[in-house]
């Protein structure tokens, strides 16, 4: 094994932060980290990073109105159809259902 010196620029606080992670974990935890972070990287700049269905359900719910989610659930068939265009699963449309409801209080 060999000590190798890695240069970089980042602010006192990131150095740090490295710095230990380098001092605690082992260097195959590490690489395999990088990697990992690496291909969600270029996966997010691609444009082809799928996000999780409790993302998906929070963004579609999060900042609705009683009265947002009563409408909604007024015309859910319509919903239905622009939520299939947009690639979501049925359970994914569900969940986002019962998180309406649950904004309405049923």
């Amino acid at each position: 094994m060999r000590k190798y010196k890695i240069e970089f620029y980042a602010l006192k606080k990131e150095y740090l932060e490295i710095n230990d992670y380098f001092n605690k974990l082992p260097i195959s935890v590490l690489i395999s980290g990088l990697r990992f972070s690496n291909s969600r990287y270029i996966a997010n700049v691609g444009g082809y990073l799928n996000a999780g269905r409790k993302s998906i359900v929070k963004k579609e719910t999060s900042l609705l109105t009683k009265r947002q989610a009563k409408v909604r659930l007024k015309n859910w068939r319509i919903l239905v159809k622009e939520y299939r265009k947009k690639g979501y699963s049925y359970p994914t449309i569900y969940r986002i259902k019962v998180q309406l409801k649950k904004i309405l209080g049923d």
